[in-house]
């Protein structure tokens, strides 16, 4: 087989890829996750963007797929020199295709790349990009329903251009994720985060086409609710909070999708409290300090009832928080914020 489907690597840590997810008793009887630390960067943010190598016209090509992405979501790429970009891009033609997933690039050590561009068939730069602002693979939907003929794909992939072992044909392409670890969308045929697959990989001979721009979902999921709707606002845009006022700050979430920002400064270093109260289901994500893209922590319900409550040792610094309502489809209500140094 000559023409070999060239497979991205999706650098998802194992850990969480495999991690059973704790759930909490819902007041409707149902259960959801208590989301882990999540992989979006915050709504709005500038993502710094550093070339470690690569001709101009593969940088051209990387440039260029990354806009398909910042023209529909509440995200910006800056192309600079900066040593600690949040996204550093390596062309290494022996190294396949991969990134890391969303913010778990601020955990790779700055001298080493988050994403290689081995190859640039279609649209593959525009896939790695999805993957950097915190998408999955699209095979590895649980909805998805891809009766994979395993033998086949872990002998295919053993062969050029992929060698992978099975241990990364499993992790790449076999395993899925459980419903608790993704905000999704029902299987999309035509994703670009869907790689092709040949009929003969699979054991009822239906395969995947190949997907070399932005589908309609695609543009639709990452500009929404879940991901990174141009409602957000931006940090410029954040509200300051005042740390110990003797007053909690009062807002609400006033439309389906609002996404409401806060800033605060640490004066110095100790341990801050973030919590919110009221009758709306939130979830917090604090970042931070300094630095609108350094994720350092998320919560849902560890405050009182479904409020978010953040407690932490921070060293001085600016922080921002957002909140939005759990319910990103439905969701709208009236909360108070408040920062603490205890």
């Amino acid at each position: 087989m000559d023409n070999r489907p060239k497979v991205c690597i999706d650098r998802i840590l194992p850990r969480d890829l495999m991690r059973l997810q704790p759930t909490k008793r819902m007041r409707n009887g149902g259960r959801r996750a208590i989301a882990p630390i999540g992989k979006t960067w915050m709504n709005g943010s500038t993502l710094r963007v550093r070339f470690t190598g690569g001709t101009p016209t593969e940088q051209t090509v990387a440039r260029q797929q990354a806009e398909w992405w910042s023209q529909v979501a509440n995200l910006k790429f800056d192309f600079n020199d900066a040593l600690n970009a949040e996204i550093r891009i390596a062309f290494d033609h022996n190294d396949g295709a991969w990134s890391y997933i969303g913010t778990d690039c601020r955990g790779i050590p700055l001298d080493q790349p988050t994403m290689n561009l081995g190859f640039l068939d279609g649209g593959t730069a525009g896939h790695e990009f999805g993957h950097a602002i915190g998408l999955a693979h699209e095979h590895q939907n649980p909805e998805g329903g891809i009766q994979w003929n395993e033998e086949v794909v872990i002998r295919e992939v053993a062969k050029a251009p992929n060698f992978w072992d099975e241990e990364k044909a499993r992790h790449n392409i076999l395993r899925k994720y459980s419903v608790d670890q993704i905000n999704g969308t029902s299987f999309d045929p035509d994703s670009i985060m869907l790689y092709f697959f040949p009929a003969s990989w699979t054991l009822n001979g239906i395969g995947t086409k190949a997907n070399e721009v932005l589908s309609a979902m695609d543009k639709a999921f990452v500009a929404g609710a879940k991901m990174y709707p141009k409602a957000g606002g931006t940090t410029s845009q954040a509200v300051e909070l005042l740390v110990n006022a003797k007053r909690r700050t009062q807002a609400s979430i006033g439309k389906v999708g609002e996404e409401d920002l806060y800033r605060f400064t640490a004066g110095t270093d100790g341990r801050y409290v973030i919590d919110t109260l009221g009758p709306t289901d939130v979830v917090m994500k604090l970042f931070g300090p300094n630095s609108e893209t350094a994720l350092i922590a998320e919560d849902d319900d560890s405050g009182l009832d479904t409020n978010a409550s953040i407690a932490g040792d921070l060293i001085a610094g600016e922080y921002f928080v957002q909140i939005r309502h759990y319910s990103r489809q439905t969701g709208t209500g009236k909360y108070s914020i408040k920062v603490r140094k205890l």
